[in-house]
């Protein structure tokens, strides 16, 4: 880069993070993409979609296609209004916004409620992409970790009692992802949720609750939200993503109502596309989503239970991970002196991708020796190849030490 592109091209605030994920360049049909963070092809509900798209213009005609839109918008929130009491909430018409993907609504979160320097608390391992989306924003980043219950609440607790004592900095903001978190597939207990919102509540921060997984339950049971708790101090996301389709983007929002006025001065496009509103209010108006759901959990338990039988059966007690009962992920730890990131080279030779750890650690945690692995994009089969291609990625890599 010469030093004119450096002095005046980027703005500053966008750091020299790398591409994420080497794996992702990687589209050779061969390689088992354990890496993707990907709903499965088959849980697309393609019929649906054709039917919904067809009556949206049938029925709605240019209303569909004008700035304006049609029923679709209403239909959309209401639906997600009357889903939203399994988690504990009952929002009212201006506590909702439907957004261009719950990434939209995080950074309309992140917008409306820090500034840069302020203080905010993630999980440890967190969402790369959240960690990114702080750093970019000039937001100052404290990790507290994780255990097989969730977010370690007593840590912040503690955390929070110092700050207090020592007039030190308090966070603006916690974002947490208290089911099936990504990475960890770990799932915040009731407890450690009603602790939470307690917290909040007496040290006067906000809770950023993204709860993209939810549904995605093999045992269909639900927690209540931790926005149940304390609805003044959460601000709750969820998306169409896992339950729908990535391509549609589209997400929601719940908070109190002056939150998401603010919210609604920072949504950049405007609206969400009006046309995929339709074609979504549509599809929900006239599926059955139970039994959508059924069908998909059903594959994706099918598909984590694979997995983890392979891992178990490959690398017998080499490796450690928890089962989640739900999500997209397992969280694997290797034993000590193995670093993935030098790992994922071989497996990219051998055939498999996966992310490497310290991608969700920030800076001076060590997470060299964990990986995320993907179980719902491949089927059956291409998961078997995969584990035995990841066992074959660690055995030449540990033989290289």
């Amino acid at each position: 880069m010469n030093r004119v592109t450096q002095q005046f091209a980027f703005s500053k605030r966008n750091p020299d993070l790398p591409i994420m994920g080497a794996a992702y360049a990687k589209t050779d049909p061969d390689i088992m993409p354990f890496a993707y963070g990907f709903p499965a092809p088959q849980a697309f509900p393609i019929a649906a979609f054709q039917e919904a798209s067809q009556s949206a213009l049938l029925l709605e005609g240019t209303r569909a296609l004008q700035y304006t839109g049609g029923p679709g918008q209403k239909q959309v929130q209401a639906w997600i209004a009357q889903r939203s009491p399994l988690r504990g909430i009952k929002p009212e018409e201006d506590q909702l916004i439907v957004t261009t993907g719950s990434m939209q609504a995080f950074d309309m979160v992140t917008r409306v409620l820090t500034d840069e320097g302020d203080e905010v608390w993630v999980e440890s391992p967190s969402f790369f992409g959240t960690i990114r989306s702080f750093i970019t924003n000039g937001l100052n980043i404290r990790s507290f970790p994780i255990d097989e219950d969730g977010l370690c609440v007593d840590e912040l607790e503690s955390a929070l009692q110092k700050a207090e004592q020592t007039g030190g900095k308090m966070p603006k903001l916690l974002y947490i992802m208290p089911n099936y978190q990504n990475p960890s597939g770990a799932t915040l207990s009731f407890a450690r949720r009603e602790k939470l919102a307690k917290l909040a509540l007496r040290y006067n921060f906000y809770i950023l609750e993204d709860d993209a997984y939810v549904d995605l339950s093999f045992s269909g049971e639900y927690l209540p939200s931790v926005y149940s708790f304390a609805p003044k101090r959460v601000v709750y996301i969820s998306t169409f993503s896992k339950i729908i389709a990535p391509g549609v983007r589209m997400g929601w929002a719940i908070a109190d109502s002056q939150v998401i006025e603010r919210m609604k001065l920072f949504k950049s496009d405007g609206y969400t596309s009006v046309f995929v509103q339709e074609v979504v209010g549509q599809m929900l108006q006239k599926m059955d989503y139970t039994a959508h759901m059924n069908r998909i959990n059903e594959m994706y338990r099918s598909r984590r239970d694979v997995m983890v039988t392979e891992l178990r059966r490959v690398f017998g007690d080499q490796i450690d991970f928890q089962v989640p009962d739900g999500g997209f992920f397992l969280w694997v730890r290797f034993p000590e002196g193995v670093n993935t990131t030098e790992m994922l080279t071989h497996a990219l030779e051998c055939g498999v991708s996966f992310l490497d750890g310290q991608n969700f650690y920030l800076e001076g945690v060590d997470g060299t020796r964990f990986a995320r692995l993907c179980y719902t994009y491949c089927d059956e089969e291409s998961i078997k190849k995969g584990v035995a291609a990841l066992h074959e990625a660690w055995r030449r890599s540990h033989s290289l030490r």
